[in-house]
């Protein structure tokens, strides 16, 4: 497990990015932004080895739980505005067809409906969950049923190697076969009774003749010989390689992860390849995935997981809607057979993260863009009144397709709501992430039916948020545990060079990351280094080459002829991202300083060369760590205070503060009189700032595809 202290770089970055792009105006609720340095005493300064703790009550662990049975009624005390007024999801209408129950991607909708009627491939790229899978099915609904085919294979007396297909209406490749083996049942009931007459007739005059041995034997021989060398009428019959028999929609092929016989076909391989013991070469061939979506719709989702000599096989597929089978393996006797090309005209959808568009095979991509859409989905939605109703659809939907979880009352969608907004990540948006809210909605139904509720209510959705918690949440929590134990981070008191920074677990779970820094001597006579360790990954020690430019133009002190060591504490599997840019900052200046840090402040953000304070990713989620280690202040950018969406457990737990510069974050972290000194020498070199220019969303698609993450 990665430490990640921006964001989950898989798809969250661009979650984050966005933020970057909007100038936030509306205020938090309850958002304390009074200075953290109160009036108090001079405190002792110290090392980090030995802190000095002030008087304050240490947290109990109760005090730290994620939600106690006894404010359950707390939590749903504050009601939500669906827009409209209903007694259970059983009450609102689920749409039929499946492109209707798609929520949040009306561009997405739009460009399958358009590629539907005219026959265009389609490559969705965007963030687990967010309904590409469930858009493929879709279109297969709309495409016409009218047109499906089956496909028959013969055999080709004239090279047994190169079988022959055959393409006819959807059902009459059924009837076809049916016909064919009955026909080879009466041949071979006529010929079987043929020789049965003829052999008795033999064991009859050897009889007569006193050989009745003899007889026998010649009549056993004659058996043998003729069921070995007469040819077979089974193996004239054809053999059926793609059915459409009786089905209501054009077909949905999910390719995902296929290999190469799978996807492309293959022919069997046959141990008894002469004799009279063979299997015919048509008899074993199969149709790969691409032609049983003839007429349909291929879904192959991690595109760029699929091997090359595969994308290039497929790309052939498509451009010449045809592609015969063979086998696939060179050891297997099926390498010799090739049948004729076999129609594969199907639609294409692909899908896959950012870094599917670079690892895919140019070629196919050009195609895709030269013959259908690109499509990026969208991972929130605006939260309106008009888009919460669509979410208690959604939650009616996933009822009805479980089948075996009760309805959810209107305060159970509530709360649904209030995660999908938490989840989002930013403020006035809810999740679009629907396959990890729709665990939520099951867990629930899951414990309603346990109790034998006829109906699921907001407790059994509390109930299960505290159950379906993540792997990395669940690591979170038993770290902290830990930690707490061990006092790997300390929750009061101060000390020099150590402060409690914070990161993200797996995108939806954050944990505290203390920093430690010491200033020594350098080993080189030369220059001093900045000497980090912690297994940084490739943004976190960028971070950390930034940082040194901050400290080497704000401290005004020579560090020249001394080493600055940095250390993540307990990071065992490594860290990334760059938003410890500010604790890495604050431990480093209180070092060299000897400035102790307040040990209850926890902070997180990303900082600029020049003292800016920038955004970062997951707010939300390290504020709740922060609260549950028991810390009481954390540090946060401005430009995240509108995204803070903590659960009312810890709200009254931890006092939120948001700083926009390097000055402020010295200002509520350090202790004593001799920061006001650092903090006005960090003030006038941060009104030197310019500007941030705005990063359109467009730039930062561009950042991410080409590998320059932030």
């Amino acid at each position: 497990m990665v430490y990640n202290s921006n964001q989950n770089i898989d798809g969250s970055s661009e979650n984050m990015d966005r933020q970057a792009n909007e100038v936030v105006e509306e205020s938090v609720p309850k958002l304390d932004t009074s200075a953290a340095d109160q009036t108090q005493d001079e405190p002792t300064h110290q090392t980090q080895d030995e802190p000095t703790h002030q008087t304050q009550d240490e947290p109990t662990h109760e005090s730290t739980q994620v939600m106690a049975e006894s404010e359950l009624s707390e939590e749903i005390d504050e009601d939500i505005d669906i827009g409209f007024r209903f007694e259970d999801t059983s009450n609102i209408e689920v749409p039929k067809l499946l492109i209707d129950q798609v929520l949040g991607q009306e561009h997405a909708v739009e460009v399958v409906r358009k590629a539907a009627g005219q026959r265009r491939h389609i490559m969705m790229i965007g963030t687990p969950g967010t309904g590409k899978s469930l858009l493929a099915k879709a279109m297969a609904e709309l495409l016409p049923k009218e047109e499906l085919k089956d496909i028959l294979v013969y055999p080709n007396l004239e090279d047994l190697n190169n079988p022959k297909i055959r393409e006819v209406p959807a059902g009459k490749g059924r009837e076809i076969v049916m016909a064919h083996k009955m026909e080879a049942r009466k041949k071979a009931q006529a010929r079987n009774m043929l020789m049965m007459l003829f052999v008795v007739g033999i064991i009859i005059y050897s009889y007569f003749v006193a050989q009745l041995l003899w007889g026998i034997i010649a009549g056993i021989m004659i058996l043998m010989l003729t069921r070995q060398f007469l040819p077979k009428e089974e193996m004239m019959i054809p053999k059926l390689a793609v059915s459409n028999y009786d089905k209501e929609h054009a077909p949905y092929i999910d390719a995902t992860g296929a290999h190469a016989g799978a996807l492309l076909g293959d022919v069997r391989h046959d141990p008894f390849q002469s004799g009279g013991l063979e299997t015919p070469a048509h008899d074993r061939v199969e149709a790969g995935d691409i032609h049983k979506a003839h007429k349909g719709v291929l879904f192959i989702d991690e595109i760029n997981t699929l091997r090359l000599e595969s994308q290039q096989s497929l790309l052939t597929a498509l451009q010449e809607k045809e592609y015969p089978i063979t086998g696939q393996s060179e050891r297997s006797s099926g390498a010799l057979v090739k049948t004729e090309p076999v129609p594969c005209d199907f639609i294409m959808v692909s899908a896959g993260n950012l870094d599917a568009v670079q690892k895919m095979h140019p070629a196919l991509r050009s195609r895709i863009k030269g013959y259908g859409y690109e499509v990026y989905m969208r991972d929130s939605m605006a939260d309106s009144p008009e888009n919460r109703k669509k979410l208690a659809r959604f939650v009616a939907q996933e009822v009805v397709r479980d089948g075996h979880i009760p309805h959810f009352d209107e305060g159970a969608v509530g709360e649904v709501i209030r995660e999908a907004r938490r989840r989002a990540g930013r403020k006035g948006h809810l999740t679009l992430k629907l396959r990890d809210l729709g665990g939520l909605v099951r867990v629930a139904g899951d414990i309603a039916h346990s109790e034998g509720a006829p109906i699921t209510t907001a407790e059994h959705v509390l109930a299960a948020k505290r159950i379906a918690r993540s792997i990395e949440q669940q690591l979170a929590d038993s770290y902290l545990e830990q930690r707490k134990e061990y006092e790997s981070f300390l929750r009061k008191g101060s000390a020099v060079g150590r402060v409690n920074g914070l990161a993200v677990m797996g995108g939806d779970s954050g944990i505290v990351l203390p920093i430690v820094s010491e200033v020594t001597p350098a080993l080189s006579g030369a220059e001093g280094r900045i000497i980090a360790t912690g297994k940084l990954k490739a943004i976190a020690k960028e971070a950390v080459q930034n940082v040194s430019a901050v400290i080497k133009n704000m401290t005004g002190t020579d560090i020249s002829r001394h080493d600055v060591h940095i250390q993540f504490v307990g990071t065992y599997e490594g860290v990334e991202g760059d938003s410890a840019s500010v604790s890495i900052a604050t431990a480093v200046i209180s070092a060299i300083e000897r400035i102790p840090v307040d040990q209850t402040v926890a902070m997180t953000g990303s900082l600029s060369v020049r003292g800016d304070v920038l955004p970062v990713g997951g707010v939300t989620y390290k504020i709740e760590a922060a609260a549950q280690a028991g810390l009481k202040k954390v540090i946060i950018p401005k430009a995240n205070e509108a995204d803070v969406l903590v659960e009312k457990a810890y709200r009254e737990k931890i006092q939120i503060i948001p700083v926009s510069s390097i000055a402020e974050v010295m200002e509520h972290s350090l202790m004593g009189p001799k920061k006001n000194t650092i903090i006005e020498k960090l003030k006038n070199i941060t009104k030197l700032s310019f500007d941030i220019p705005e990063v359109t969303p467009a730039s930062v698609q561009a950042m991410n595809l080409f590998g320059c993450r932030n």
